[in-house]
């Protein structure tokens, strides 16, 4: 009875239509309050209604694609492990992931879920929220390398580093750049 009732509820058992869970992420409470959030969730639910599928569940996040603390990503990982669903749409691939999609991807198929990326073109504004998560990347390894009340040994670090990669005057003056 148990397990009728999961597949009941999973939308398995529906018509012959296929249980999916939808996910949309925004990086920013601003793109959320502007309305991003909800007009690509309505994206989603058109997809999925235009193809057929039962709505099992759908989860947001409002965090940088590169967090690894967003409630919505875990619960869609954890009913995949479940097995509740078989598909899952998102917009694009960075809504999961900036970085790693395909290990997300290879966990997911081999929960026997596919992923599905409705929209082929990024945004706009993907180079803004990729300026971001890279700002993220540098101040999480230099907060490591430095500590983080370390400012002034920061600094020092990125100087010296960009030390490393500014072209040379002279050889720049000379032409050899």
């Amino acid at each position: 009875m148990d397990e009728l009732n999961r597949l009941l509820q999973s939308g398995q058992l529906t018509d012959g239509q296929e249980a999916v869970v939808l996910y949309a992420r925004v990086s920013t409470k601003k793109q959320a309050d502007a309305g991003n959030l909800d007009r690509q969730m309505e994206r989603l639910r058109k997809s999925a209604r235009e193809n057929g599928f039962t709505i099992r569940a759908e989860f947001t996040d409002v965090a940088g694609g590169l967090n690894q603390k967003r409630r919505g990503l875990t619960n869609v990982l954890k009913l995949a492990e479940q097995g509740e669903y078989k598909k899952l749409i998102i917009e694009y691939p960075d809504r999961l992931a900036r970085f790693g999609y395909e290990y997300i991807e290879r966990h997911s198929r081999y929960c026997g879920v596919e992923i599905i990326a409705i929209a082929e073109k990024e945004p706009e504004d993907v180079n803004s929220e990729l300026v971001r998560d890279l700002l993220a990347i540098v101040t999480t390894f230099s907060t490591r390398l430095y500590g983080a009340r370390g400012g002034k040994k920061v600094r020092q670090g990125f100087r010296e580093l960009i030390a490393g990669v500014e072209p040379d005057e002279k050889a720049e003056k000379e032409g050899h750049n």
